[in-house]
């Protein structure tokens, strides 16, 4: 009794120090964000980029903007390699021993993320301490520390590569987590990073079935999977009868708007839904108000902010703003510069801000085409590659499409929906769907995850298109015209299903 109060009292004067710290960068967010920046530049200045780029002769915001260039990966991704490949001081002091793969680009099947120490310990963990702090300062009768957290990461295998390690960011996570958090957390770390999916699910379902669970953390589309999974083997007739106790998910990594109700019925009763935005580049914001859908901006997690208006995205000079001079309900794309060594860097997520004392925002979509409903991170690019590999295979011409998610319901796994309208249909139907499916997991690494097994992702639906279906369509509303394009990929169904009515 008396080492649960210790316990207790410890992470009760935690607690408070920390939301101290949050109201602090509250109070004093330009300040905060300058601190950031002038110091990691200092910090910088030695390295390969920061004398590329001048960073010692950099002394405010202005000179910043003027020296230093907006990058996507495609333009930073010479230094991430020479760092992957063991130099040091590259894009931050010292060697560089992580990095997180996801995909999402261009030219390559992944990405490369770079991992420091300063980023796992000042962002992403801290993160973590801040997400339970919030909550439980939200709600003081919380039972946090007396249950277990149930964690569900992603693809958890590390490589070996010119001496560093490459992988998901979930597994550089678990791996280096202090070991007071094993006690805690299920599964443990053990299964956390198996690699095989299908072993790794009934190993977590072994392990958590009688486990004490009272909250939950992870990516909403894959943690429905693992509680489907968790009825089918007890029996139970909800998640809420098998683990009572469980009050709170903390989520993230794709909206959780379509699977809200999902949840509700598969837990049983009501619980507390807490969202993050977060990625392998960083951890940017957390939800700090019970019911809301924004976030709190977090300012002091060595991250320093720009923001880039959408209707200026693509110009040659586009006008980028901080933090000080952004505007409510605008739509803007996010720059950030990290102490991971990501400088001026274009992460390809769109956000806008609900309110500027504090800073609050809501993710609204990505700078691309994109579908993302279950973390797949389905570019245009992806889809344009695979659907001319399926053509070539099969003697086929798209003329127009689109694609948009199937959600999960009912236990089922989700799926992508497309249209295509052929101008030469394919010799073979089922080798061109089937093509395409593979193409698509050969470009993308995130789709290719959520398709393994079906777990996730079912097989793509392809529908033939009736001739002129897009014709009619775009017609009828009023989108004729050279400037106006079939849009090619959406996170919801607002444009796929009007088009399967017009095509029966």
């Amino acid at each position: 009794m008396a080492t649960k109060a210790l316990f207790n009292s410890v992470v009760n004067w935690f607690i408070k120090q920390r939301m101290d710290d949050i109201e602090k960068f509250i109070q004093n967010p330009i300040d905060t964000q300058d601190a950031v920046l002038l110091s990691q530049l200092y910090r910088a200045e030695d390295t390969v980029y920061g004398r590329k780029f001048g960073f010692n002769d950099i002394r405010n915001y202005e000179d910043f903007q003027r020296q230093v260039p907006i990058v996507a990966y495609e333009e930073i991704e010479p230094f991430i390699e020479r760092a992957r490949q063991g130099e040091k001081d590259v894009l931050w002091p010292g060697s560089v021993k992580h990095f997180a793969k996801s995909s999402g680009t261009t030219n390559a099947k992944s990405k490369f993320i770079p991992i420091t120490q300063d980023s796992l310990d000042r962002c992403h963990y801290k993160a973590g301490k801040d997400m339970v702090s919030i909550y439980a300062n939200n709600h003081p009768d919380n039972q946090l520390f007396t249950n277990k957290n149930l964690r569900l990461g992603g693809s958890a295998e590390l490589y070996e590569h010119f001496n560093t390690k490459y992988g998901d960011l979930s597994a550089i996570l678990i791996e280096n987590l202090p070991f007071w958090v094993e006690i805690t957390t299920v599964p443990s770390k053990k299964v956390s990073l198996m690699s095989e999916w299908e072993s790794k699910m009934k190993a977590i379902v072994s392990e958590v079935r009688a486990a004490d669970v009272g909250s939950l953390v992870g990516v909403p589309s894959w943690m429905l999977v693992l509680l489907q999974r968790v009825l089918q083997e007890t029996g139970a007739e909800n998640i809420g009868e098998l683990w009572p106790n469980l009050e709170v998910f903390f989520h993230g990594g794709i909206s959780f708007k379509p699977y809200r109700e999902q949840y509700r019925k598969i837990i049983g009763r009501e619980i507390n839904y807490y969202e993050t935005y977060n990625a392998s580049e960083g951890f940017f914001a957390i939800q700090d108000r019970p019911h809301e859908t924004d976030m709190l901006l977090m300012l002091d997690y060595g991250i320093f902010y720009e923001f880039l208006p959408m209707e200026d995205f693509g110009k040659e000079n586009p006008k980028v703003v901080s933090l000080a001079d952004v505007e409510l309900g605008k739509n803007y794309a996010v720059i950030i510069s990290t102490n991971g060594g990501l400088w001026r860097y274009l992460i390809g997520d769109t956000v806008v801000f609900t309110s500027l004392s504090p800073f609050r925002i809501k993710i609204t979509g990505r700078t691309r085409h994109y579908i993302n409903a279950f973390g797949e991170e389905l570019m245009i690019d992806n889809v344009e590659t695979a659907l001319q590999k399926a053509c070539a295979e099969t003697n086929a011409a798209v003329s127009e499409y689109t694609g948009a998610p199937v959600f999960m319901q009912g236990g089922a796994s989700g799926a992508h929906e497309w249209i295509f309208e052929f101008a030469e249909k394919p010799d073979d139907f089922g080798k061109f769907c089937q093509s395409f499916d593979e193409n698509l997991k050969a470009l993308n690494s995130d789709y290719e995850a959520k398709r393994y097994q079906n777990m996730t992702l079912d097989e793509p639906v392809i529908h033939i298109a009736r001739e002129n279906l897009f014709y009619d369509w775009m017609e009828s509303r009023g989108k004729l015209g050279g400037q106006n394009k079939v849009p090619r990929l959406s996170n919801e169904r607002d444009y796929i299903e009007p088009l399967l009515k017009m095509n029966n």
